[in-house]
């Protein structure tokens, strides 16, 4: 089959699959990968998880609350198992990784949980007759030590039809060791892809339409230091920016150390590379920044942020900020107020620490209530929506290039799309009334602003 074009699905295929993704886009990616072996394998996708032969949810486990939308997602689907018992229920990623065998018995209708260092054996998984298949080690949740495993350009991936924004995986893992993340005992140390394997499945996405590529990693900035060249991520960058018929890169979970120069000015040379940054910062106060084992102060990434927003063109940067982590004083958060209010991020997402077993935070005393965490999560949003609204008010007048992104969510009465500053799914949108009836999905056109909300834009097609 091509390399990476969906694979075939034949209407007569009497295996269906139904998918349940849930957590971040880099396990979107993974459950691409999944379908993609499924798919290969005579399986074709089926919307009615009535109607599917394999329930499939692909788990997420980072902090509580998205393992309860997990659990839940898991639920609904032994739900539907109980009414066509010849279903097999497959429980993969993040949950499975950590808690397979507590899951195992607590819950008996799911067949196979699998890890996310084995999502590649699940096609062959289904082919075994289900007893034997349910004794496999990859079924009974067995793994020794961390994942190893990442996907190439080889690897059969499904992205559905007509997508024109889609995600490069670069690399899978991690190696910070931020004391409230449990990442690296989820995915394994960092693992990098080579830069030809990442422009040889660039450019199949291309081919299946995809216009708008967000590179995706667990620690963007170090990608490449395992295979010894730590500026490695300039250099795809800049091989990206020859990848002819795509126009939009887009750089996400790009940490602030180790963002070099050369970075800098591959963002601001490289005509497709989108001005936005996506750069979890977590807190402002050095204090807690020493104790989530941050390897940055509030001084070094001031002079990052200074230097970025002087250099690349029309810089929009987006921030992910951690409240209430153990010790977190009144002073530190102030700290952070005070960081928010000044630096003026056109995005920030604000959470409140998550006591996960198993991490070096979780065992810290001085842990905090939980209405402190989320009074100081709220107040940090607070800020920001003022902040957010400041900036779409000023882009009022403007005229921008949009990606559109079709019918509205809000209403069929209008489009909706994004500019360069919208990354998909986490930031705001804008939405296009008077469109032409020429326009369609995955398109780029200019539109003027007339109108601006705390997140969101409204406008109108001109040219």
């Amino acid at each position: 089959m091509t390399e990476h074009t969906p694979p075939s699905m034949s209407p007569e295929s009497s295996r269906k699959v139904h998918v349940v993704s849930l957590g971040c886009p880099k396990n979107r990616v993974d459950t691409e990968l999944m379908m993609g072996r499924l798919l290969q394998g005579g399986f074709s996708p089926t919307p009615d998880p009535e109607a599917a032969d394999v329930l499939l949810v692909n788990t997420c486990a980072f902090i509580e609350s998205s393992k309860t939308e997990s659990v839940d997602a898991i639920l609904d689907l032994a739900d539907v198992k109980s009414r066509n018992p010849d279903a097999r229920l497959v429980v993969a990623g993040c949950l499975s990784q950590r808690h397979a065998p507590d899951l195992r018995e607590s819950m008996p209708e799911v067949d196979y949980f699998i890890g996310t260092g084995e999502y590649q054996r699940l096609g062959d998984l289904l082919e075994l007759p289900a007893v034997k298949a349910a004794q496999s080690p990859a079924a009974m949740g067995e793994r020794k030590g961390r994942p190893q495993f990442i996907a190439d350009h080889l690897h059969p991936r499904y992205v559905p039809p007509a997508s024109f924004s889609s995600y490069l995986k670069i690399a899978e893992g991690c190696s910070q060791g931020c004391a409230f993340c449990i990442i690296p005992k989820l995915r394994g140390v960092q693992r990098s892809r080579t830069i030809d394997d990442l422009i040889r499945e660039a450019r199949a996405l291309v081919e299946t339409g995809v216009v708008e590529l967000n590179l995706v990693a667990q620690d963007l900035t170090h990608y490449g230091e395992d295979l010894g060249d730590p500026d490695m991520l300039a250099k795809l960058i800049r091989e990206l920016g020859k990848v002819d018929g795509l126009p939009w890169v887009r750089l996400m979970y790009a940490y602030p150390h180790n963002f070099s120069d050369n970075l800098i000015d591959a963002i601001a040379e490289t005509d497709n590379c989108l001005p936005y940054v996506d750069m979890p910062l977590q807190h402002a106060s050095d204090n807690v920044l020493k104790r989530m084992n941050r390897r940055t102060s509030r001084l070094e990434m001031e002079t990052l942020l200074d230097k970025m927003r002087a250099r690349i063109d029309g810089l929009v940067m987006r921030t992910t900020l951690l409240v209430g982590h153990p010790g977190e004083t009144e002073a530190d958060f102030n700290d952070l107020v005070d960081f928010v209010s000044a630096q003026r991020f056109h995005r920030v997402g604000c959470f409140a620490f998550s006591q996960e077993e198993g991490t070096a935070s979780a065992r810290m005393p001085d842990q905090l209530p939980m209405m402190v965490k989320r009074f100081r999560s709220n107040r940090i949003m607070e800020i920001q929506r003022g902040i957010s609204a400041d900036h779409m008010q000023a882009m009022v007048g403007q005229r921008l290039e949009v990606l559109v992104e079709g019918l509205s969510d809000e209403t069929d009465l209008l489009l909706q799309g994004r500019y360069s500053g919208q990354a998909p799914e986490i930031d705001g949108v804008i939405y296009i009334n008077d469109a032409p009836d020429n326009i369609g999905r995955g398109q780029l056109r200019q539109v003027e602003i007339t109108e601006a909300h705390d997140y969101d834009l409204v406008g109108h097609v001109v040219g």
